[in-house]
Formats: C-alpha cells, sequence, structure tokens
C-alpha cells in the first residue's frame, strides 16, 4: 500500500511543488484546498483533492483521514500590510493550532510544518538552527505569526506529536505567481521602480519540496532545519532575472532610507483609499534585510541541495513562460552553465 499525504496549502507555490513531488516517489496524496479556489495547476496532478480550510476545525476533521501517515502543513499567509494581520494570525497561528489538533485527533504519523526564515525575526547575519527565534518580537506580523505557528506545533509536541519543522529561505521556482515572479513581471515589461539592498538566502522550490518528502523518513522529531543554500543580495537576483530575459536592469540598489520612506508614504496611501500599498512599511524592513543561513544540517540530514541562483531563476522564467505569464517575452537566455 502507498503511504498517504495529507497536505494543506496544496494549491500553493510550495504546495503544488510537494504534491508534484510526492505523487512521483509513489505515495497517495491528499490535497486540501479551500472551496472556489482556482485549483487549475493542483487538478493537473492526479491528487485527491479534499474542500476544507485551516481555520474552520469541523472542514479539517471531515478532511482529513485517520491515521494518515504524514500531515504536510504548508498552508500560510505571506502578507506583509498591517491592515490584514488579523486575517494572517487566523491562518498562520490559529489555523496551525487548528491542523495540530486533527493531526492529534485523527492520530496521524507525523506532522511535517513548513515555517520560515522569517520566524527567527528581524536579525542580521548568519543563521543556523541553534539561533534564538526572536519573531515574536518582531513588528513585522509575518515573522511574529510564523513564530508563534512554530510554538503551536511545539505545544502539539508536549501532547506526543511527532513533528519536524522546516524553514525554507526566499524561494524560487514553478508555479510561483505572486512571490518572486511579480519581480519577473516586473523586469519583463520594465517597469520595475528600483532594486532593494538586502540579500537573503536562497532555495530552490523544487529543493524544499525535496527536503520535505526526506524529512518524513529522515528528519528528526522536534527539530527545525533550515532551507538556504545560495546567498545572494537582490541586485545580484535582479541581474540573474535581466539576462535571463533580455532585458536592462538597473545597476545599483536603491538606498535602503528611500525604501523606507516609500514604505512609509505606501502606508499612508492604504489608509486613505484602503488598498493595499505596493510598498508598505513591512516590504521595506524585509527587503533592506542581510541575512544568510547555514543549510548543512539539512544537507547531513536530509539531502538537501544547493542550488545556482541562475538555475533557480531558469526554472522560474521557463516555466512562466511556458504558462503565457510572461507576454512578449518568446524565449528567454537561460544559459545554466
Amino acid at each position: 500500500m502507498p503511504r498517504t499525504a495529507f497536505v494543506t496549502g496544496a494549491n500553493g507555490f510550495v504546495g503544488l511543488n510537494l504534491v508534484q513531488a510526492l505523487l512521483a516517489k509513489g505515495w497517495r496524496v491528499i490535497a486540501l484546498h479551500r472551496a472556489g479556489s482556482d485549483i487549475k495547476y493542483l487538478a493537473r496532478m492526479g491528487a485527491e483533492r479534499a474542500v476544507g480550510d485551516v481555520t474552520e476545525p469541523a472542514s479539517l476533521m471531515r478532511a482529513l483521514p485517520e491515521g494518515v501517515d504524514a500531515v504536510y502543513h504548508v498552508a500560510g499567509d505571506t502578507n506583509l500590510w498591517f491592515r490584514r494581520n488579523a486575517t494572517q494570525d487566523r491562518i498562520n497561528i490559529d489555523g496551525t493550532r487548528n491542523m495540530v489538533e486533527a493531526a492529534l485527533e485523527r492520530r496521524a504519523h507525523r506532522f511535517l510544518h513548513t515555517s520560515s526564515i522569517s520566524a527567527y525575526g528581524l536579525q542580521r547575519g548568519r543563521l543556523d538552527e541553534r539561533t534564538p527565534q526572536r519573531g515574536k518580537d518582531s513588528w513585522v506580523n509575518y515573522n511574529r505569526s510564523k513564530h508563534l505557528a512554530e510554538e503551536a506545533v511545539r505545544a502539539g509536541l508536549a501532547r506526543g506529536l511527532d513533528a519536524v519543522i522546516l524553514n525554507p529561505g526566499a524561494i524560487l521556482g514553478p508555479f510561483d505567481t505572486r512571490n518572486y515572479a511579480r519581480l519577473v513581471t516586473m523586469i519583463a515589461a520594465g517597469t520595475l521602480p528600483g532594486v532593494p539592498p538586502g540579500a537573503l538566502p536562497f532555495c530552490h522550490v523544487r529543493e524544499v519540496a525535496k527536503a520535505h518528502v526526506a524529512a518524513f523518513e529522515r528528519g528528526r522529531r522536534a527539530e527545525n532545519y533550515l532551507l538556504g543554500g545560495t546567498d545572494a543580495t537582490f541586485l545580484e537576483l535582479v541581474r540573474e532575472i535581466g539576462a535571463a530575459l533580455g532585458r536592462p536592469v538597473p545597476g545599483r540598489p536603491t538606498p535602503g532610507w528611500v525604501l523606507r520612506l516609500l514604505g512609509a508614504m505606501g502606508a499612508l496611501q492604504g489608509m486613505l483609499t484602503g488598498r493595499q500599498p505596493v510598498l508598505s512599511p513591512e516590504t521595506a524592513r524585509q527587503a533592506t534585510r542581510e541575512l544568510t543561513c547555514d543549510s548543512s544540517k539539512a544537507m547531513r540530514e536530509l539531502g538537501y541541495r544547493a542550488v545556482p541562483l541562475r538555475e533557480m531563476v531558469a526554472d522560474c522564467v521557463n516555466w512562466m513562460i511556458a504558462e503565457g505569464l510572461l507576454p512578449g517575452v518568446q524565449s528567454a537566455r537561460l544559459d545554466r552553465s
């Protein structure tokens, strides 16, 4: 009998790649998605689908079978605008607590939780799994909510849950339509207003998905695994995207103080219009961080692989072109050497 995985957030960027990776390994996959969601990518994959919402405990109990081998809790809200913090808390914190409760009630064998390096807060420098998490003290609610979601998992551990926590860095790759794909779209259209001065650990979404699959068998209970691998500045990322698309890009980053000023102006605009600004104070703060991480633990224990930035960009752009998401871009200069 194949192993059974229940995947929340299955219709999202990481979730779709995880579903694909699990199916490739012969798993039976039950993919949770909300009613009314556009599931065109998920429908192509052949996974079983279940309708539910992590903020609605009863829907989880209806969807989650007894004794599944793995619950992969991938669902999350990456919002970076304070006016949506309450919704973010319901999804990231309450939703995780609901999923932990359902996994305990239904006696799932293992719980794999997708967190983020953002759970470590607004720290600079180099992170590893021994670095104290400071997300709960962050004024950026995404960081705070991801840390508190991990606390919900740890509360489950104290009640007997067998859980592993994975902390990806900045993720690139196929099935991205809303994250760094927006950067690709702006560069393709020649509308990129500037380049943030920060730096982050970048990771390929397919390697993140593979690490999740490996964590079922090889991840140690109650452990965190940082998934970074390629440390790069935003300017280096933008240059790689520009090269892939054959488009000009700025030659230097925008000063951090300018981004923070624009973020403050965006917050004011959002308060007046009720619409999320293009640049919020939270976005500006996240984009001016200089952060790296040590992924050697995941490499050693999960077989995680760091991928060159050029390869990540190539795979992301290739997928967007194939899906018709870059009008006017017929082909890309995807030298992966």
